[in-house]
């Protein structure tokens, strides 16, 4: 799936990954639960949302030099990367935008998403 199209649970897995995550829980990162991202905080399962929740990826913003922008309606984020070169992503809100440039940044341009995660996409949808 091309991460420019990427939104929701979807999203959030793959910036997941890029922060460590993997398909079983561990201790201190990001892992996968019935469909969903999750994280554990406080010795609770939450679920893992930077792409909608500024505690979770507003460290990541600033952490990785996501410089935004807006103009408009639209956002974009933007992510130097380690070559010295710009990547660029738009969407309607800043974290969105931001999470898809570090995924873009870290992943490539297109990743592989778990088949529950499509499944629980479309039931929500």
């Amino acid at each position: 799936m091309k991460v420019s199209e990427l939104t929701g649970h979807a999203l959030n897995w793959e910036v997941a990954k890029c922060e460590g995550a993997t398909e079983e829980w561990r201790s201190g990162a990001p892992f996968l639960w019935d469909g969903v991202p999750c994280i554990r905080i406080d010795g609770h399962d939450v679920n893992y949302r930077p792409s909608t929740d500024w505690s979770q990826g507003g460290p990541i913003i600033g952490r990785e030099n996501i410089c935004l922008w807006s103009e408009g309606h639209d956002w974009e984020a933007k992510i130097q990367t380690s070559s010295g070169e710009w990547l660029a992503e738009w969407a309607e809100t800043p974290l969105v935008a931001a999470m898809r440039c570090y995924v873009a940044s870290k992943l490539g341009d297109e990743v592989e998403i778990p088949v529950e995660l499509l499944t629980k996409e479309k039931s929500n949808a």
